[in-house]
């Protein structure tokens, strides 16, 4: 299956590359690391949100509401679980703000939707049985390039949890690996540098340069 790091695709050359990588690919199936910012795909897509998106879209597919001609092929992993190629694959969406997190989701507005909160925490925590755990934000120990410490406890929390084989991080735009609490955790390239496939049987995971759109 396809794995893609961000997108940034509200720009027309960052969604070029975006497709660009679904035709190089030809794969039935996609998994997406967030900030998307746009929902009319190639191919069914499952993305967890980012902290850039469009969040009136991402709340109604929070919702279930969302059916119109922006969005075709993209399901949204909030806190949920989908077992594809025999894999079941969970998802948490948005990032962490230590203002927001006890928060009703409810209460958070306009950017503030970006976040993810106490609830979506402890739905995550109850999921069963995962084998791929993707997020937008890190746990401690991932080894990117930032100019401040990168790692959130709660996502160490979930982790150490559902105990996938393989943890799918975004945001950092940034290829790097590391083995957190046994669990292999990769933290993707964007989609306009390179497109990853993973194989579900092994659940080895092989990078190539995004072509020319």
């Amino acid at each position: 299956m396809l794995v893609l790091g961000d997108a940034h695709a509200a720009a027309l050359e960052k969604r070029r590359a975006l497709f660009a990588a679904y035709r190089e690919a030809n794969q039935d199936v996609t998994l997406q690391l967030g900030d998307l910012m746009y929902y009319d795909l190639p191919k069914p897509t499952w993305f967890i949100a980012g902290n850039n998106e469009d969040f009136d879209t991402i709340s109604a597919l929070r919702n279930g509401l969302v059916s119109n001609s922006d969005v075709r092929n993209a399901t949204l992993l909030a806190s949920t679980v989908v077992k594809l190629d025999g894999l079941r694959i969970a998802g948490l969406s948005g990032n962490y703000a230590p203002t927001q997190y006890d928060r009703p989701r409810a209460n958070l507005v306009g950017e503030r939707r970006r976040h993810f909160t106490h609830e979506d925490i402890e739905r995550a925590l109850s999921l069963e049985s995962i084998d791929v755990l993707m997020t937008h934000e890190a746990p401690h120990g991932l080894p990117v390039s930032e100019e401040y410490e990168v790692g959130c406890s709660h996502i160490d929390d979930l982790l150490a949890a559902l105990d996938p084989d393989l943890c799918l991080i975004g945001h950092h735009h940034e290829h790097t690996e590391t083995t957190i609490s046994g669990t292999r955790v990769v933290s993707v390239a964007p989609t306009w540098e390179r497109y990853y496939i993973l194989d579900p049987d092994t659940l080895s995971l092989t990078w190539h340069e995004t072509p020319e759109s």
